[in-house]
């Protein structure tokens, strides 16, 4: 995920299904009128009429990072991205239980970026297509949050309801940009 634009800084927002990853990460990029990338996987999985192999999770993981890199030369200074490859390696060590090395790679690249967890402090929604809901909010949740840990990346957990939550994540956001613009 190598920047185009140098002076951007890449805001990735994270965590277990149905923790609001897309809602913040539209809200964010409202608040500070500037772009996002939209999370791929369920687009991708939505049109598919059989469940999801590894190759199709390896299809998602290429897509974001070339949406990314695209998304990566635009003139604002910051972009939000609505999950990324630290929710794919999981899956894929979840699901799979392997994934491809050139993803620690690509994490590796994320080393100046920051990063929302968000915690699963809200009502989990069936959807037909999420297929970790109850305790495995709390396990994947850990793992993503270990794995930051693991590649050293700078990010904060995000919680609370409704437009708590919304404030939570603006005013680390908010704090993360006084230091990186």
């Amino acid at each position: 995920m190598e920047k185009a634009n140098a002076e951007i800084v890449r805001i990735i927002i994270t965590g277990p299904e149905s923790t609001g990853k897309t809602e913040l990460a539209t809200y964010l990029a409202d608040f500070y009128h500037v772009q996002y990338v939209p999370e791929y996987a369920r687009t991708y999985i939505e049109k598919l009429n059989r469940h999801y192999i590894y190759d199709d999770v390896l299809n998602i993981a290429l897509k974001q990072v070339e949406m990314v890199k695209t998304s990566s030369s635009v003139s604002d200074p910051v972009l939000f991205v609505d999950t990324y490859l630290i929710i794919t390696k999981i899956w894929f060590v979840r699901v799979f239980g392997e994934y491809p090395a050139w993803i620690d790679t690509e994490i590796g690249k994320t080393a100046d970026d920051y990063f929302l967890l968000c915690k699963p402090d809200i009502p989990w929604i069936e959807d037909g297509i999420r297929e970790n809901g109850g305790i495995m909010r709390e396990i994947l949740f850990k793992d993503y949050e270990n794995e930051l840990k693991r590649a050293n990346l700078n990010y904060s957990v995000i919680g609370g309801k409704g437009t708590e939550r919304y404030d939570n994540a603006v005013r680390e956001v908010s704090q993360f940009l006084k230091i990186h613009l």
